[in-house]
């Protein structure tokens, strides 16, 4: 498996759930804080690719970041949106996790439970 990185927030119940899970079931994962070092660019880009439903999938409409833009997404080209997600975290739902081709978004323990699957399936493989 590739590495699996796990963009969190300390304070965010869903993302405790989630490193609880990782941790019981024995799933190495590099953590980022996603407010002191946040997504990049290039790295939102390959999340976006990611997605099933694109920018709703990651952005946090119900954070007051994104109540309080003056502007309405749908109207920005891609490379502000990455900008403004780059320079305010906040507007990120979280926590999020990678291995570079599959993405969960939130705590979702199906999700996590296909990492783990898949995880056990490498390690009979090797």
């Amino acid at each position: 498996m590739d590495e699996l990185v796990f963009f969190t927030y300390p304070s965010c119940t869903s993302c405790r759930k989630a490193k609880k899970w990782l941790k019981a079931n024995s799933i190495p994962f590099t953590e980022r804080h996603i407010f002191r070092e946040p997504p990049t660019e290039e790295e939102l880009k390959q999340l976006l690719m990611m997605t099933t439903e694109g920018l709703d999938e990651l952005l946090a409409t119900r954070s007051q970041s994104y109540k309080d833009l003056d502007v309405d997404v749908d109207d920005l080209h891609l490379s502000e949106i990455l900008r403004m997600l780059t320079n305010d975290p906040k507007l990120l739902k979280r926590p999020i996790l990678t291995d570079g081709k599959k993405l969960i978004v939130g705590y979702q323990p199906e999700g996590l439970k296909s990492l783990s699957n898949k995880k056990k399936l490498l390690q009979k493989t090797s």
